[in-house]
């Protein structure tokens, strides 16, 4: 049981991370080149457009989902599997959600990458 414990704070781990990631890097890109607008503005609209950016807010809290999902997950689990576990399934997820939801080109060198983690991760699991 405890296992499953762990295995469902790892997966939860992964997706809000995803999703915080994808959220915070598209409210970046829409809000555009920030130096130049703190240039134009000043520091304060650039903090001001930041904070209530709505794909900004939601990536915050998709983080924090994160972050309370792996002290739980370390709480259950070995640091020794909760940690690069999650931190290379993240970067798998990451590389197919940036593609598929940024529009981003993922080159065959992180796509092979990508497939070595998730080999090293079933190792770790096995």
């Amino acid at each position: 049981m405890k296992h499953l414990y762990t295995w469902s704070a790892i997966a939860l781990i992964v997706l809000a991370s995803t999703a915080g990631d994808v959220l915070l890097s598209r409210a970046m890109k829409q809000i555009g080149d920030v130096g130049e607008l703190r240039r134009r503005s000043g520091l304060l609209t650039v903090v001001g457009n930041i904070l209530r950016h709505p794909s900004f807010l939601l990536g915050v809290l998709a983080m924090t989902v994160a972050f309370y999902s792996l002290l739980f997950a370390l709480s259950w689990g070995d640091v020794s599997l909760v940690a690069p576990a999650s931190a290379s399934l993240t970067f798998v997820a990451t590389a197919v959600a940036a593609q598929i939801f940024l529009h981003e080109h993922v080159d065959h060198r992180r796509w092979l990458a990508a497939v070595l983690v998730a080999a090293g991760v079933l190792l770790l699991a096995a």
